[in-house]
């Protein structure tokens, strides 16, 4: 029986608990996928804690779905993964997708850690100019894009 999943709020960065909740599963599972797909990379800051962007959040919504819902294996699945990162390559360099679908995101430390700050209402001295500085951040609408193309690939996955 398939679980309905809430749907995803809009924020950068996302807490092993908060990702649990939106996916229907565990944290100690989610740490142990990190360990079988290498896909999966959350950032970790103080003391381990892992912060997971997004993207991620999808894509633990696939492999929860390629797990539980269509019944691969941990390999079967991992196998499926490659293929349609695989896929995403191919018609990225067919010209269909111009962006990357799933492969991990760099990301600077120190932006990293200043949307953390403001996340949890509090501001970092250093990151204050830098944020003040620019309205639209164009690296911020290159990972929504990015988004949008894997959430088309989710909603297109088993037709």
């Amino acid at each position: 029986m398939e679980k309905t999943l809430p749907p995803i709020p809009v924020k950068r960065y996302f807490t092993i608990g908060e990702v649990g909740e939106l996916c229907g599963v565990k944290p100690h599972v989610l740490r142990y996928w990190e360990q079988e797909f290498t896909q999966l990379r959350p950032m970790k800051r103080r003391g381990n804690r892992r912060y997971y962007q997004h993207h991620e959040v999808l894509m633990i919504r696939r492999i929860r779905d390629l797990l539980y819902d269509q019944g691969f294996t941990i390999s079967g699945a991992r196998n499926k993964l490659q293929e349609l990162v695989q896929g995403e390559r191919d018609r990225r360099k067919a010209g269909v997708v111009p962006l990357e679908g799933m492969e991990a995101v760099e990301i600077d430390q120190e932006e990293f850690d200043a949307a953390i700050h403001q996340e949890e209402g509090k501001t970092s001295p250093e990151a204050e100019p830098k944020a003040a500085a620019r309205t639209v951040d164009p690296s911020q609408l290159l990972h929504l894009r990015r988004e949008l193309f894997e959430i088309r690939e989710l909603l297109t996955i088993g037709r």
